[in-house]
């Protein structure tokens, strides 16, 4: 049933409205052969996903999700803030955007980290909380209440979307083959705590300004979409950070209610970088990633890593509205670490 659709991606025709929803009825379908929604998906990652595709995608699928019993006059009052990088550069760094979300929580804004269990790299933010003794089962009501009470919840994308599990199976034969899907960049749309505030890393630069644009759409007020270099590498390499990096030029598109939209390029000088390598960012499993974020939080590691926590975090709290450049939310980062309340923040959402 999948076949009239895979073909029309096949001749580069994008997907209308109505098609978007009848695709995610028939992927949401138990019925319909992995290896057949797997054609799918590949046939549209390979045409290439369009902004107003993606947001379809979104919307269809946030009809299928479960609510979030959020208070409204609570939501209101503030920005809600999501920090993702969306997968598929496949360079095996530690778990950069879940560390930098703990430590925005710590700095008192309210994070709302969606995420899954690890698709394509050894682990995901779903993995690693866990490991960190966070609990990731939260039912909506439990997550809600934590969000408002300690300004963190985790929002695992199984317990809010059920049609993930029949579309699962698809995800790992695309996986398998080196293929990155349209729901990498579906992730961070369906959270639903419905984020305000948005800090998104793509793993190349033409994404940029596609992301952020359906974002706007989709009603997000703050948002950065970001993607970083890995230069003066002895090996060449190809992708780039789905995160803000220290190792090279980044490439960001960004849009603020007081302001437009604006796409360019993120100078780094002024911020005070150690002299790093891809390899001083690395990661491990979700235990060994787990330790890395233990180690920076309570400021026992000053090197790489932490840098690379302090320039995402801080562009975060920008984007969150907490501090008005980046280089004072790098600073807010460093003295929230500094002080303990990064430490304190992981031992309150661990008990």
């Amino acid at each position: 049933m999948l076949a009239p659709l895979v073909k029309q991606l096949a001749a580069a025709q994008t997907l209308d409205e109505t098609q978007v929803h009848a695709a995610v009825e028939l992927l949401a379908d138990e019925k319909i052969p992995a290896a057949s929604k797997a054609e799918f998906l590949i046939a549209l990652a390979q045409k290439g996903e369009s902004p107003d595709e993606i947001a379809a995608f979104a919307r269809a699928l946030h009809k299928k999700s479960v609510p979030l019993p959020l208070e409204q006059n609570w939501r209101e009052s503030r920005e809600i803030l999501d920090i993702v990088g969306t997968g598929g550069d496949r360079l095996g760094t530690f778990n950069i955007s879940t560390t930098s979300a703990i430590v925005c929580a710590a700095a008192g804004v309210a994070v709302a980290k969606h995420g899954n269990r690890a698709v394509t790299s050894q682990s995901g933010s779903a993995d690693v909380l866990e490991a960190l003794g966070i609990r990731i089962d939260l039912t909506p009501a439990e997550a809600a209440r934590s969000l408002q009470e300690k300004n963190f919840a985790f929002f695992f994308a199984p317990n809010f979307h059920p049609a993930f599990k029949h579309i699962a199976p698809a995800r790992k034969l695309c996986a398998e083959r080196g293929q990155r899907t349209i729901f990498n960049f579906l992730g961070p749309l369906l959270n639903p705590a419905r984020p305000s505030a948005m800090l998104v890393g793509v793993p190349r630069a033409e994404l940029c300004e596609p992301l952020a644009k359906v974002l706007q759409t989709l009603g997000v007020r703050r948002g950065m979409v970001v993607t970083g270099k890995v230069e003066n590498q002895q090996s060449k390499i190809e992708n780039s950070l789905d995160e803000l990096s220290t190792l090279g030029e980044n490439f960001v598109a960004e849009f603020y209610h007081e302001r437009g939209f604006t796409a360019s390029s993120l100078a780094l000088e002024n911020f005070p970088l150690q002299p790093a390598t891809l390899a001083d960012l690395l990661g491990g499993d979700k235990f060994r990633n787990a330790e890395i974020t233990r180690k920076i939080l309570r400021g026992a590691d000053r090197g790489p890593k932490r840098d690379a926590v302090l320039l995402n975090a801080g562009a975060a709290l920008f984007v969150a509205g907490k501090t008005k450049s980046l280089i004072e939310g790098w600073e807010l980062s460093a003295e929230t670490i500094d002080a303990g309340a990064a430490q304190a923040k992981l031992t309150e959402l661990a008990s």
